[in-house]
């Protein structure tokens, strides 16, 4: 009985053991109450994580990430902007404003950094009128830029997000639209300011802001050292939406958060889904050039080359789960060649199946292949020498007669 005990005892050990070692290999995916969500590595856009990506929804204040990159692109940031009254009175109660005042000047950079910091929406209609004079022509620049990125899911009305039924988005298209912001640098300078401060202007004090993504903040639980670039946004339809970048463990990623019931939990989540991707994905040498897939036996080769190793003719690369097992590709070879056969020369076709997408390398050979020599020449060389040989003996014989 005692021994029985013992037995059992030692059994739940290695259960708990063995569970605990699995449970430590799996990096469980991150649960998101958001309505929409997505998560790209941004070199490759291949999704990492997706929810609802493709659902169109209003991205409220995340709409300035393009209204920033189209003043970078279009304007000079030390250039003096003056406040049309236009552009800041019409803006409804409820709405984030730094309270720029009609033939207020400040700086294009002022503007962007109260744009991006802030998210003040005055300053969103002041670039907008400053750049085409109106919301209206601003808004078919955004579209226009918009198509040329081919992103086919979106339509903008306005500079700053606020809520219209024809300013739309999805989760995937943010994630692209970002892509591209932050392969610009002055834009992640302006996308990462944890606090920005503008000095007295003529009909203004200094003012001081802070960004209201904790993300940035150290003393926050919330702090992600990794976050490169971010936007928040939040209109009543809208709900809280976020866009942000960062880079960790050598994989640069882009998270968009769309309709989180709640400010927080697209902080949180963002993090969560930033942290799994960075432990389960990775760029992985899956097949190296040179390396030898398979060997054949060529026909009319001497015996020395007659065996041809088939090596691949190129690198493959890929982004994969971390945890991506040994992949045997499947090969195609070309009718199999007989001698002579040339190094280099491709025989086939080696591919390999990664996340239900096929990648195809060329198959080549390793060496040359040389072409044994055929009993039938000697034969006919045989053959010649006796027909010379029988010719000199007729020749001889008729000088005689």
């Amino acid at each position: 009985m005692k021994k029985r005990y013992i037995l059992c005892f030692i059994i739940l050990i290695v259960l708990i053991l063995s569970g605990n070692l699995s449970y430590a290999s799996t990096v469980l995916v991150p649960y998101v109450s958001a309505d929409s969500a997505v998560l790209i590595e941004t070199s490759t856009a291949k999704v990492l994580f997706n929810k609802n990506e493709n659902s169109k929804l209003e991205p409220a204040s995340v709409t300035k990430i393009m209204t920033a990159i189209l003043t970078i692109e279009n304007c000079n940031l030390n250039d003096t902007v003056t406040v049309p009254a236009n552009a800041v009175s019409n803006i409804p109660e409820g709405y984030s404003i730094a309270e720029l005042k009609p033939n207020e000047q400040l700086t294009v950079n002022q503007l962007l950094q109260l744009l991006m910091v802030y998210s003040a929406n005055d300053a969103a209609n002041v670039l907008a009128f400053h750049i085409d004079s109106s919301i209206p022509k601003f808004a078919a620049r955004m579209n226009a830029k918009l198509q040329e990125l081919n992103i086919k899911n979106t339509h903008f009305t306005n500079p700053s997000g606020m809520h219209d039924v024809n300013h739309y988005s999805t989760a995937y298209d943010i994630a692209l639209l970002m892509k591209y912001c932050v392969s610009n640098t002055t834009f992640q300078k302006y996308a990462s300011l944890k606090s920005c401060e503008i000095p007295a202007t003529n009909l203004s004090d200094i003012r001081k802001y802070s960004n209201t993504n904790p993300m940035l903040n150290p003393d926050s639980k919330y702090y992600y050292p990794s976050l490169l670039a971010t936007k928040t946004g939040f209109t009543t339809p809208a709900k809280y939406c976020l866009a942000s970048y960062a880079k960790e463990n050598d994989l640069s990623m882009i998270c968009v958060i769309l309709h989180s019931e709640e400010s927080l939990n697209r902080f949180n989540e963002t993090k969560q889904l930033f942290q799994y991707a960075a432990k389960s994905f990775a760029f992985q040498d899956i097949a190296k050039k040179g390396d030898i897939i398979t060997q054949i036996t060529v026909q009319d080769a001497t015996s020395d080359t007659q065996n041809l190793d088939i090596v691949l003719n190129d690198n493959l690369n890929l982004l994969a789960r971390s945890d991506l097992d040994y992949l045997s590709p499947q090969i195609t070879l070309k009718n199999i060649p007989s001698a002579p056969v040339s190094k280099g020369e491709i025989v086939g076709t080696a591919t390999y199946t990664i996340d239900e997408q096929n990648y195809s390398i060329d198959l080549v050979a390793a060496n040359d292949v040389i072409k044994k020599s055929s009993n039938i020449y000697f034969i006919i060389a045989l053959l010649c020498v006796l027909v010379i040989l029988l010719l000199l003996c007729f020749v001889k014989i008729k000088r005689k007669k």
